[in-house]
């Protein structure tokens, strides 16, 4: 089988992440270049067989370089990408590709023009349990799904500089969310109705985004999808689904810091949840690196690919527009959009 090698723009938090992961857990794969403005020099001695740069450039034109992991903030992600692409490397990139539609648009269709794999970080797809309910889904185990329930609420909100350039709520955060719905419903969505609130943080309001929102989505055949977002819980990361079809549901709860349950006469009392993404989502962090290694070996489809995450954007735009006009928003609004795009890369 041939090992996949790999250069990681971006040493952040997520960086380390599948830089662990890879040159530990996935035999497929290893990491050949690192480009970081700020990387760890400790880790340059460790891995010395590994070339360490400042310049992104140097390490994805490497000849050896099959693929390039984009771990870098979201304002370099299309430049990244173009290049990745120019290139001829295959990516991974964390969502979203750009904060803008036409730009995404552009970048999905370059990928798929130049034969290159693309693949998206929408890592919740591939967390285990998250997992075992889609393929319950697909086994129709259910019957017909009508509804899924999504409930996602971060313990505390980013720092303002971060949200100031994040593209919001529903670019940053909800887009898992969007994403998910899709995944598990399989059709597409058709409008989209989010109302947004700020009551937790005023410097996030004075940043120009929202803090809460509810979005409805409804899907091409009239089926729906309720998603609940807050940027603070204070009881936890909250991370919940439900699925609900005409033979019966699924439920996944969230993941606890133990699972000790204590009954006494005062009450029942068990653990909160876990406080961060990193610990609630390490195993599908694994596990999105690990298909995305297996397409690239065994030439098969990204299981999140560039398609998907045009779509998941489409989805947030709609919902930001839905604030910002207090009505519901046909996607094909704004498709109309994207496929302006698509003639434009197509010219």
């Amino acid at each position: 089988m041939k090992q996949v090698k790999i250069a990681l723009v971006g040493m952040g938090r997520i960086g380390k992440i599948h830089f662990k992961n890879i040159q530990h857990q996935l035999a497929g794969a290893e990491i050949v270049a690192v480009a970081d403005l700020r990387y760890d020099t400790a880790l340059k001695e460790i891995y010395n067989g590994i070339l360490f740069s400042e310049n992104p450039d140097e390490v994805i034109t490497l000849p050896e370089v099959d693929a390039i992991l984009i771990c870098t903030p979201t304002s370099s992600h299309a430049a990244l990408i173009e290049k990745g692409i120019q290139s001829g490397k295959h990516i991974f990139c964390e969502k979203p590709m750009d904060l803008s539609l036409e730009k995404t648009t552009t970048l999905s269709e370059m990928a798929k023009e130049a034969g290159v794999k693309l693949m998206l970080g929408f890592n919740r797809r591939f967390d285990p349990d998250f997992m075992q309910a889609n393929q319950s889904v697909r086994d129709g185990k259910i019957g017909d799904v009508q509804i899924v329930k999504i409930t996602s609420r971060d313990p505390g909100p980013p720092p303002i500089e971060y949200i100031k350039h994040s593209g919001g709520l529903f670019m940053d955060m909800a887009i898992h969310d969007f994403d998910m719905a899709r995944h598990i419903m399989g059709k597409e969505v058709a409008e989209v109705y989010s109302r947004g609130l700020n009551i937790i943080d005023h410097e996030i309001r004075k940043a120009g985004d929202i803090d809460t929102a509810l979005t409805t989505l409804v899907f091409e055949d009239g089926t729906y999808a309720v998603i609940d977002n807050s940027r603070k819980a204070a009881y936890g990361y909250d991370q919940r689904l439900e699925i609900f079809g005409d033979k019966g549901m699924i439920k996944v709860g969230n993941n606890l810091h133990n699972q000790n349950v204590l009954f006494n006469q005062d009450g029942i009392h068990h653990a909160l949840p876990l406080d961060f993404f990193m610990d609630r989502y390490a195993k599908s962090y694994l596990k999105e690196m690990e298909l995305f290694i297996d397409a690239l070996v065994n030439d098969k489809e990204m299981p999140a690919g560039g398609e998907d995450g045009l779509k998941a954007t489409q989805i947030a735009y709609a919902a930001k527009m839905s604030v910002e006009t207090g009505r519901p928003v046909k996607l094909s609004e704004v498709m109309i959009n994207s496929h302006h795009a698509m003639e434009k890369t197509s010219d």
